[in-house]
């Protein structure tokens, strides 16, 4: 990739110190005073609003007592704000788990599950310390859309019967089918109260975020379920009648069960959840890093995992990952750094201290309710509509690990969708390759252009050029996007030349999206030249068009555009 101004010289390899030195510490240096802890106590205390009922749930969903799921997000989200490479990571449980850690205590027990916890967090400080973090961004895009909305049909699958308060005659299955036929046998079963408690929930959410967008539409509604239910005594089951209530202070750290065997049985979930922990903790990063214009540090942020999955286990927790959701919150929040994650976690075990009592008012259904909103959201349906049109191959990738997580396995589908993927990209590549004859080794002099001389197209101080050479795919989207994060520096104008692209998949163009919208913020004119139809179609498809972007054949007239000259489309 070549720039129109002078290279500058290349950065000096960071040390590892650099590398793993907590963003906590990056804020500190800059100089932390009382206006920017202000602005984290209220991001804070925002985020905990929302983390207070999810955390209870997502445990509830994954077959433990809600506590645990309270235990992780103060213990696990604490150190991943402490120690992490991201600015604004919120940890805690994670909806993207409750499909592995249901399965792990169905077959292991708790005890196999905080074992494969812990033994996750030592994987994820090996892989964050090796430096192994930078090649989970090698995953396409249409893998991690995939699995995403294959989680989000799985966890909802799980809450139709708290939805509804079904009696099921037996234990509820895992797979998919099996379930629905489970839940399907014990329709008759159904119970009007939690039914009515379940819709109360998410009309609650739903109206809230449309009229109300600041206020903590989970925790109204689940507050407002919970009061329905005392006050009208509905025969709808809660916390209380089901656990006996939550308690009021963290257990005192104790090792899990250790011995060989249980370790090799718990291997193959210790695996799964440090996979998937280092892919959701990265994909949240970015999410953060797009809404700010920060970058974060992979290896420090998997390192930091680690540890919080580590000490989540010592505490009773469950897994411990970036949340997207209360990660974006927390970014809306206004906070400034990780100070605002430290703070969620000392204000959920506030919260926890004072209110567990109330606790035991909150009926299932209102969390199940909680979760369908998640899931919902969770399931990217414009991202999914896109890729099933953007080409056959993108479709292939995203329906085989859609559909493999479905019915078959996560990890299995993350795996597959991969494979595809790289397939995929051979093929393409293998196709892009042109041939062309009459071409001399050394090219010739050849007469001097008509055309005029225009010195301003070398002294325009507002416009910068960027040229990218070469395929443009999942495996240099981190590269591009790196140089693209810094088109806002002192320019007006950005001209982006994909003269020499011949190819461009879903993940490079949700890239220059990104470019693109940052460009706007920034109030930066984004301008595309020499694009080939093929590519500008892929562009199109993902977004990248007016308003946010325009379209030129060639740079001169890009240049020509911004002279105010009629454009080239």
């Amino acid at each position: 990739m070549d720039q129109s101004h002078p290279a500058s010289h290349h950065p000096a390899r960071p040390t590892f110190y650099e590398l793993f030195t907590p963003k906590l510490v990056t804020v500190w240096r800059e100089g932390y005073r009382l206006p920017q802890f202000k602005a984290d106590f209220m991001a804070g205390l925002t985020v905990a609003i929302v983390a207070l009922p999810l955390s209870m749930a997502i445990a509830i969903a994954s077959g433990v007592t809600p506590e645990r799921g309270l235990f992780t997000a103060i213990v696990g989200g604490f150190i991943v704000s402490a120690l992490g490479g991201s600015r604004f990571q919120i940890g805690g449980p994670a909806g993207a788990f409750i499909v592995l850690v249901a399965a792990t205590v169905q077959r292991e027990g708790v005890d196999g599950l905080l074992l494969a916890t812990m033994m996750s967090g030592v994987f994820l400080l090996a892989i964050g310390y090796l430096r192994l973090g930078t090649y989970i961004k090698f995953i396409p895009y249409p893998v991690t859309v995939g699995f995403t909305a294959g989680i989000s049909i799985i966890i909802f699958s799980g809450q139709i019967v708290e939805l509804f308060g079904l009696k099921l005659a037996g234990t509820e299955p895992g797979p998919l089918l099996p379930k629905l036929m489970a839940i399907g046998e014990a329709a008759g079963t159904l119970n009007i109260s939690a039914t009515l408690v379940a819709v109360l929930t998410i009309v609650t959410i739903v109206a809230v975020k449309r009229w109300r967008p600041g206020w903590p539409g989970m925790l109204i509604a689940v507050g407002l379920a919970s009061l329905v239910v005392a006050l009208l005594a509905l025969p709808a089951e809660t916390i209380g009648t089901r656990y006996g209530g939550i308690p009021r202070s963290l257990p005192f750290p104790a090792l899990p069960v250790l011995s060989l065997d249980k370790a090799i049985a718990v291997l193959p979930d210790a695996v799964a959840f440090a996979l998937l922990g280092a892919i959701e903790s990265l994909l949240s990063a970015v999410v953060a890093d797009g809404m700010t214009g920060r970058r974060h540090r992979s290896n420090c942020e998997l390192v930091a995992q680690g540890f919080a999955n580590i000490a989540s286990a010592l505490f009773g927790g469950i897994c411990t990952t970036g949340t997207i959701a209360r990660t974006a919150t927390n970014v809306r929040a206004g906070a400034h750094g990780p100070v605002s994650g430290m703070l969620h976690s000392l204000f959920l075990l506030v919260f926890m201290l004072v209110a567990a009592p109330l606790a035991s008012y909150i009926p299932l259904a209102a969390l199940a309710g909680v979760l369908a909103v998640v899931c919902w959201n969770m399931f990217e349906k414009q991202a999914f509509a896109t890729l099933l049109r953007a080409s056959r191959g993108d479709a292939l990738v995203l329906m085989a690990t859609f559909l493999i997580v479905v019915f078959r396995d996560l990890t299995e589908g993350i795996v597959v969708g991969f494979v595809l993927g790289s397939i995929l990209f051979i093929d393409r590549m293998s196709k892009s390759i042109a041939v062309e004859a009459d071409q001399p080794l050394v090219q010739e002099d050849v007469a001097d252009s008509t055309n005029a001389y225009d010195s301003s197209e070398a002294t325009d101080a507002d416009t910068v050029v960027y040229r990218i050479s070469g395929a443009f795919f999942f495996g240099a989207a981190s590269t591009v996007g790196t140089v693209l994060d810094r088109i806002a520096d002192q320019r007006k104008n950005f001209i982006l030349d994909c003269s020499a692209v011949p190819f461009f998949d879903s993940t490079a163009a949700n890239v220059i999206e990104g470019a693109a919208h940052k460009a706007k913020r920034a109030g930066v004119r984004f301008i595309i030249s020499g694009a080939a139809p093929q590519i500008r179609r892929m562009l199109i498809n993902h977004g990248v068009k007016r308003p946010l972007v325009t379209y030129a054949a060639s740079i001169r007239d890009a240049r020509a555009q911004l002279k105010g000259k009629p454009e080239t489309e």
